[in-house]
């Protein structure tokens, strides 16, 4: 098979962003990760502020009943609501989704994130990969990148729940589910050979690949 997309889902701090983008540049593919924000934030002419806010978070439901309500008045009103107040996570998924089956047409790309591996589930020719690791090697990781005077474990809590409940809220899937991924993998002991193992499997390459064991998460 030969693949025109790789989606990556991760556990926080376990290196996927970084392992994405080795894949990446290894195969020659575009990397959307951070750049998926811009595209969005063009595509709905909106500041990327606005869309680091609804970046992978789910609403609460006070907070969706109150914004219709808000906007049902202003309009009740007459008022004709902005740009930036029209944008809401409604708005963020349905340009995820145009943004990521663009990104599938044009091909050769690496996306991280965001759903993509919910919205491209039925293209054969995506592969789609979700990297997790221990939960003290994460705790290693995001203590090197972030310093001191951040509560990591709470901070990994609070990121990989905010997740889970995004792919949920907005798909409808169960972000774990192994039926999901062609291939779930823990980065644990290297990052560059988790990469390696990826290209490996998508590619069948193996070459200067080493052999290890692939487990699914706890």
């Amino acid at each position: 098979m030969d693949y025109r997309v790789l989606t990556v889902s991760r556990e926080f701090g376990s290196g996927g962003g970084r392992i994405a983008k080795t894949v990446a540049e290894s195969m020659g593919w575009k990397l959307l990760d951070r750049e998926l924000i811009e595209a969005i934030a063009c595509a709905g002419h909106v500041d990327t502020k606005i869309v680091r806010r609804f970046d992978e978070h789910v609403e609460s439901w006070l907070g969706r009943m109150n914004r219709q309500a808000m906007r049902g008045a202003a309009m009740a009103a007459g008022v004709v609501p902005n740009q930036n107040d029209c944008f809401d996570p409604d708005v963020m998924t349905e340009l995820t989704r145009q943004v990521v089956e663009q990104a599938y047409v044009d091909g050769n790309c690496v996306i991280v994130g965001r759903g993509a591996a919910c919205i491209l589930q039925k293209k054969p020719d995506a592969f789609h990969v979700f990297v997790y690791a221990p939960f003290e090697d994460r705790v290693h990781r995001l203590r090197t990148r972030l310093g001191p005077g951040v509560n990591i474990e709470d901070s990994i809590r609070r990121v990989d729940s905010e997740r889970a409940h995004y792919l949920y809220q907005r798909f409808g899937k169960e972000w774990s589910n192994p039926h999901l991924y062609s291939l779930m993998i823990s980065s644990r002991e290297d990052e560059d050979e988790t990469a390696r193992v990826i290209l490996c499997a998508m590619t069948g390459r193996t070459k200067d690949v080493a052999p290890r064991v692939v487990q699914p998460p706890p």
